[in-house]
């Protein structure tokens, strides 16, 4: 295992920020942390790269404890914080060079682990200017070199794409993303889209406690629980479409849909699927089958279900 969190806990005074949460995460993969503001997310991460200290339970990343060896863990691992930790007036080259030296990366590897940042950034049209001088994606930019100039395992971006417009977040996205073929990386993000393009799983933890952890297609199949289907029949005549529908063996509920003749919305017994049925029902009664689509939870329902 990459990382492995083990009851971790973290108190302000009587407030229980992270309460006992206990997680794995494998080696390459991409891992969403999603969470309400105040739920835990940038503490958690805070105490998985050693910037804070937990109250109570462990982290071990590659084996290197946080309470034990903190000092191999930051070896270990790249963290870009919410917060930028940028120096505006100095030029980036000069600020890459004193990250790597901060790092403890060998002098004479500085320059050509520089040049690899500038490169895989796409920073090499601004490398020349002052950090101040940057747009706020090209900043993030200079803070994802920061976090990688010592070529760590696994990267913890906390909210990476905060406050970008949608061409920088599809840049940051792509790069993300190329990021994960090579290095487990923990991403936290707002943007509940962002995180379905570009993680492979999801954590999900609210008022301390995680809450959810699967796939997202994954955690909309347990939380709609029962197959939901929209249809659309052309039927001759008077035929009663609807009582036929209910007479399904695998049919819980039919409702019509307002507004549009011969529309439904079939939901299914739990465990069960009508599609066959329907099919079969419109075959044998030589009605025409325009439309049978499936509903499908959206990872914004399964959000809000979990952390209302």
């Amino acid at each position: 295992m990459a990382i492995v969190v083990e009851n971790l806990t973290k108190k302000y005074g009587i407030q229980k920020a992270v309460n006992d949460i206990s997680f794995e995460i494998n080696t390459g993969e991409v891992v969403g942390f999603l969470g309400p503001n105040g739920a835990g997310k940038s503490t958690t991460m805070k105490m998985i790269t050693c910037f804070m200290a937990p109250t109570s339970g462990d982290v071990t990343v590659e084996g290197a404890s946080v309470l034990s060896n903190p000092e191999e863990v930051k070896k270990k691992i790249g963290y870009l914080p919410e917060h930028n930790p940028l120096y505006l007036d100095m030029p980036i080259v000069d600020y890459l060079r004193f990250s790597a030296e901060i790092q403890g990366v060998n002098k004479s590897d500085i320059p050509s682990r520089i040049g690899a940042m500038i490169d895989r950034c796409g920073l090499d049209v601004e490398k020349h200017k002052n950090i101040g001088e940057l747009s706020k994606g090209y900043r993030q930019r200079v803070g994802l070199a920061q976090a990688m100039i010592h070529d760590p395992e696994m990267l913890i971006l906390d909210e990476p794409t905060t406050g970008l417009d949608p061409n920088q977040i599809v840049e940051i996205r792509k790069l993300i993303k190329d990021l994960g073929k090579e290095k487990t990386v923990i991403l936290s993000s707002h943007i509940l889209s962002e995180v379905e393009a570009t993680c492979d799983r999801i954590l999900i933890i609210n008022k301390g406690r995680i809450v959810a952890d699967g796939s997202s297609e994954t955690l909309r199949q347990q939380a709609q629980g029962q197959e939901i289907l929209t249809i659309n029949i052309d039927a001759s005549g008077k035929d009663n479409i609807e009582k036929a529908l209910r007479e399904l063996k695998n049919v819980e509920k039919v409702s019509p849909v307002d507004g549009k003749e011969n529309w439904f919305t079939v939901q299914s017994k739990p465990e069960s699927s009508s599609r066959k049925e329907v099919f079969d029902l419109c075959v044998s009664r030589k009605w025409y089958l325009m439309e049978m689509t499936g509903i499908e939870t959206r990872l914004e329902d399964v959000f809000r279900n979990l952390t209302n």
